[in-house]
Order: C-alpha cells, then structure tokens, then sequence
C-alpha cells in the first residue's frame, strides 16, 4: 500500500517505521529538515521537506496516488485539515487523523474523520490498570465508541453463571477461555476460577462496567 504520513515527530516516525518494515511505499512529509532524524537509520522510505498543505509538496509526496494517508503532526488543526484535504480534494480511500488536545476533537467530528485520540485513550488505559487490575482492556475503537476487556474469574464466582454476576444490559460477554482453550458460552455457562471472559462494552456502559469492578473488589 502507498501510504503518505503527514508529521514527522515521534508518533510520525515510528509509524512509518513500522509501515515500511512491513513492505508499504511510504512518504514521509515534515516541514522541519531536522525531523526526519526520528527516523531509524534503516528506514527505506521516501522523505519530502516543505509547508504539508502546499499543494506541490503533496503532490511530490504522491498524493494523487496514495491509498492510505496518516496526518499525525502536533497540530490538531493542521491534522484535521490536511485528512479533510486528502479524503474530499484526492480521494484518498484511507484517512487517519491524530487528536492530541480533547478540546479539539469535536473538529476532527466536524469533519467526519477517523480519529485517533492518544490522550484520551491513554488516560483511560491507565486508569483502568491501577484501579481495576482484575479487568484488562484488548482492544477499542479509535474514538473509545466501543471496548473489548478481558476479566480473569475470581475464586469468589466459582460455579456462577455470567446472568448471575453481572448486571444485566452493562455489557456484553462474547468469548470464553478455560485452561487455554476456547469454550462455547450461554447463559447456563458455570463460571470456573481462572475462566477468561471478554467483555464488549459501549463508552455508555463503561462507568457501569467500572462500578461494577469495584463492587467485586469490595466483596
């Protein structure tokens, strides 16, 4: 895949870092000559130096043909624009955009983009492994719409079944893991210590999840 990365920062680097490792034509653009010294010595895609709305830096860049663009610059304005610019003006099938401040995410909502939002869901990763150690966050949407968790059963839930431990409409279990192999699931299903269970929860049914943690603790 040709994929243009627009910031060449940290984030910016090590992203494209790991999309030229896999095989992808990767385009680096920075309007800062000394950013791409981010980049690690074996990185073997294509580095371009000028303003990133410039239209003749994108073009060099190859946008007109890029299947994928990442604009993930400090900027959450620049970023906003620049994924609007290539998804409406060169149709570029697959724009992501980076929000570092929340304040301004609704922007990135404004103009319907993917968004990833490293300050939010870092701050709620953290906040789940100190104060719910027993309950493990898999996965998340980029915007934390939708979480996967994965809860390790206690001794105390021995023989229980999921209707009866947790509260119903909170969230959704999907998957059971015992003594490392999958198992069907239901509602019948009894519980045994150690049991893995992943749990599909909405940004609605999260503090629901999270009191319902707390109880458990507290028994």
């Amino acid at each position: 895949m040709k994929v243009v990365v627009v910031g060449c920062g940290r984030l910016g680097a090590e992203l494209a870092s790991h999309l030229s490792r896999r095989g992808h034509d990767v385009t680096v653009i920075d309007q800062v000559a000394a950013a791409f010294d981010n980049l690690p010595p074996d990185f073997r895609g294509r580095m371009v130096e000028g303003e990133v709305l410039n239209q003749d830096v994108l073009r060099r860049a190859g946008i007109d043909h890029a299947e994928g663009l990442a604009a993930v610059t400090n900027s959450d304005t620049l970023n906003a624009v620049i994924a609007h610019v290539a998804r409406t003006v060169y149709q570029v099938p697959r724009v992501v955009a980076r929000n570092y401040n929340p304040r301004w995410r609704p922007l990135h909502e404004a103009f319907d983009l993917q968004v990833v939002s490293s300050t939010t869901w870092g701050a709620q990763r953290i906040e789940e492994l100190l104060c719910f150690p027993d309950l493990h966050p898999v996965w998340s949407t980029a915007d934390g719409v939708l979480e996967l968790y994965e809860w390790v059963v206690p001794a105390s839930h021995q023989g229980r079944t999921l209707p009866e431990v947790m509260p119903p409409g909170m969230a959704l279990a999907v998957g059971l893991i015992r003594a490392g192999q999958p198992i069907p699931i239901s509602h019948d299903t009894p519980l045994e210590k150690g049991d893995v269970v992943y749990i599909s929860v909405t940004s609605q049914g999260r503090e629901a999840l999270q009191r319902w943690m707390e109880s458990l603790s507290g028994a």
